[in-house]
């Protein structure tokens, strides 16, 4: 079966990387939630996709109890999606202000994860830097982790079987279905992003890919017949 993941919650119908959108999501029938994940000042883990607030004050320099009230920590987001599994996004980009290469916030998301009782299969940890994902994968080897590329290399899918890796999680333009068999070959997932196009959704999983990541899930519910 293909997985339908809220992109940011159900970020059609409410704010997204919010408890209300989180929430809604598990209402409308998600299979599993996507969130990213980032560091205050403080050293709290909070959930934001940008590392800039509107006003331009960077997370990492604002300590979590002058965030909006929006915003929440890690530990709430995930309580707020139960029903799904999760799908943490670790951000630690080298262009953004809080990009740290001792990764920490990838420390402090497995340490986070660590204290739950849910069970270790409703996690999915991802980065767009490998070693990230590689840090959390040792910090924790029973976790399930995926590498986000935009497109899947002709040596990838290699590479991430032979450092321990489950899944790949590219862009949806560039995803065919030579790219998730070679993936599936080596014994990776791939769970694909953004896809809001129905009729594509409808090919993706035609061609039996593991999850797409949708800001709307009641239509990719639909395409999928759901």
């Amino acid at each position: 079966m293909t997985h339908v993941i809220a992109h940011r919650g159900a970020s059609q119908v409410e704010r997204e990387n919010t408890v209300e959108a989180f929430r809604a999501a598990v209402a409308l029938g998600a299979d599993g939630i996507e969130l990213d994940a980032r560091r205050s000042a403080d050293g709290e883990i909070v959930v934001h996709h940008d590392a800039l607030l509107p006003d331009g004050q960077a997370i990492v320099a604002t300590d979590r109890s002058d965030l909006p009230d929006h915003i929440p920590t890690l530990a709430t987001a995930l309580d707020a999606c139960a029903g799904a599994f999760v799908n943490v996004e670790v951000k630690n980009d080298p262009s953004e202000p809080d990009f740290d290469p001792d990764d920490r916030v990838a420390e402090a998301v497995v340490a986070e994860i660590g204290t739950r009782s849910d069970g270790i299969d409703r996690w999915l940890i991802s980065s767009f830097r490998l070693a990230t994902v590689d840090r959390c994968l040792a910090l924790a080897p029973a976790l399930s982790t995926a590498w986000l590329v935009h497109a899947v290399g002709e040596d990838t899918p290699i590479l991430l079987a032979e450092r321990g890796h489950c899944a790949v999680h590219p862009w949806e333009p560039t995803v065919t279905a030579a790219v998730i068999e070679r993936c599936h070959a080596a014994g990776l997932a791939v769970n694909t992003w953004t896809c809001n196009d129905p009729v594509r959704a409808a090919e993706l999983a035609a061609w039996a890919i593991d999850g797409i990541v949708s800001d709307n899930v009641t239509l990719t519910l639909s395409a999928l017949g759901r």
